[in-house]
């Protein structure tokens, strides 16, 4: 029991790393499949296999279902928020030519959103110390990015989405922490994807051409991005929101933008100069004192 315990709290330690290591790669991995695919076209593929396999895991170990229509319409909020708006929204903005570092930026706001609502909708209450955190993070963030940033990048209706997407994701969030707090992981998160699949389908069949190149660089990002994003991190997510503090939770993106600075440097060779190092450290405390 004492071992069960100590590797629980080792893995709860190690928690907000890996979120956010796994977190960072939905960026690189949407680079990598984006040029074979339509944006609503890649997302209804990452959201109908992420059903079958969740659907698939959930039957095999009985996961209980929703018993109610009351709580089987939470999940479906919940995932329409955290996982349709805010992946709709990015998808289309970086198809629109928003920059990487804007949109960063801009999902970079969600922690301090968080704080901000959380006091009245949860209960919850931000103190001082992790105040400062939030904004600390915010600003390694901007220093992060700082060479990314383009405002005049991209169309007005792409940067209407990147305000979108922080808004569904810190809504999101919070509405998972605050009505399925007791939501099955396999089943719940399938019913999430099923719907966002269909949903997503529907804006498939309007607005697309469901052209698809299927490349080797293409498949192995849908797998990435089902498997390793959409099972394991948003699982992860939502699992730590069930646990703690949906604001210290919120904290852990800011750890992502210094992560995806450090992918890109070692993958792409894109420049990671002193200023972004400095954001870094300076990110990593803002996270600290936030998770306080």
């Amino acid at each position: 029991m004492t071992g069960g315990r100590s590797a629980h709290a080792l893995f709860l330690a190690a928690a907000p790393l890996i979120f956010a290591v796994t977190w960072s790669t939905g960026n690189i991995f949407t680079k990598y499949g984006m040029p074979y695919v339509e944006p609503l076209t890649f997302l209804a593929l990452r959201f109908a296999f992420g059903t079958l396999f969740l659907v698939a895991v959930a039957a095999a170990v009985r996961a209980p279902w929703p018993s109610s229509a009351a709580e089987a319409g939470h999940v479906i909020v919940a995932g329409v928020l955290v996982h349709g708006g805010y992946l709709w929204s990015v998808f289309v903005a970086v198809d629109e030519g928003v920059a990487i570092g804007t949109l960063a930026l801009i999902v970079g706001l969600q922690p301090l959103l968080t704080a901000t609502i959380v006091g009245r909708a949860l209960g919850e209450r931000v103190s001082a110390v992790q105040w400062v955190g939030f904004v600390l993070g915010f600003v390694g963030v901007v220093m992060v990015v700082w060479r990314k940033i383009d405002l005049a990048e991209g169309t007005l209706f792409g940067m209407a989405l990147g305000v979108t997407s922080v808004l569904a994701l810190t809504i999101g969030t919070v509405y998972q922490k605050r009505f399925c707090a007791d939501m099955d992981l396999r089943s719940g998160t399938a019913l999430q994807q099923g719907v966002n699949a269909a949903i997503t389908l529907g804006l498939v069949l309007m607005l697309e051409t469901r052209v698809i190149d299927w490349t080797g660089e293409f498949v192995f990002s849908l797998f990435w991005l089902v498997f390793v994003l959409t099972i394991g991190a948003y699982n992860l997510l939502f699992y730590l929101l069930r646990l703690g503090e949906a604001s210290r939770v919120a904290s852990m993106f800011y750890l992502t933008p210094a992560i995806t600075a450090a992918m890109g440097y070692l993958m792409f060779d894109e420049i990671l100069g002193p200023v972004s190092l400095i954001g870094m450290a300076v990110a990593v405390t803002g996270f600290a004192l936030a998770s306080r």
